[in-house]
């Protein structure tokens, strides 16, 4: 049995790990990353719709009819004429229309952050290089008021004229 002391370190402990934990979840990047889960999943979501309502009903139309979803082996041994009928029968089946369904859904949602990362460096490197344009458009000599010359601009005295400025 543990001794009264060993009980009030523990309790400690954990009251340090709880302000820890708190502490972390409460940071920005947790935060960022948990918005950026929910969006990813939501646009998971339109991806998906994009794929199953629009992009294989044009590749079924292109091949002549073709439907992915109902390609698919009967471990079994029976043939069925549908996903659906094999499903019902209770067979055991290799659904590899439905696999490459997913893989057009991945590689469109891989293009969709490519796209969108590659536009948000584009973006990210315009304004970079116009910062830097207005740094180096900064003026970096000005002219004297006593004998118009050139000097640097932050003189405070004149290096042609010696004048206090």
């Amino acid at each position: 049995m543990a001794n009264p002391v060993d009980l009030k370190n523990m309790a400690g402990k954990s009251k340090g790990f709880v302000n820890e934990f708190r502490e972390f979840i409460m940071r920005g990047n947790v935060m960022d990353l948990a918005v950026g889960v929910i969006i990813g999943g939501a646009f998971q979501s339109i991806i998906s719709s994009l794929v199953d309502d629009i992009i294989m009903p044009v590749i079924s139309a292109l091949t002549g009819g073709i439907d992915f979803s109902n390609w698919f082996i009967s471990l079994d041994g029976n043939e069925y004429k549908t996903l659906a009928a094999a499903q019902d029968a209770g067979a055991a089946t290799l659904n590899y229309g439905t696999f490459i369904t997913v893989v057009i859904n991945f590689l469109l949602m891989a293009l969709v952050i490519f796209c969108m990362i590659k536009f948000l460096n584009g973006v990210s490197a315009k304004v970079k290089k116009s910062e830097a344009e207005a740094e180096e458009a900064a003026p970096t000599e000005k002219e004297c008021p006593y004998c118009m010359a050139m000097i640097p601009i932050g003189a405070k005295k004149c290096m042609h004229c010696t004048s206090d400025l």
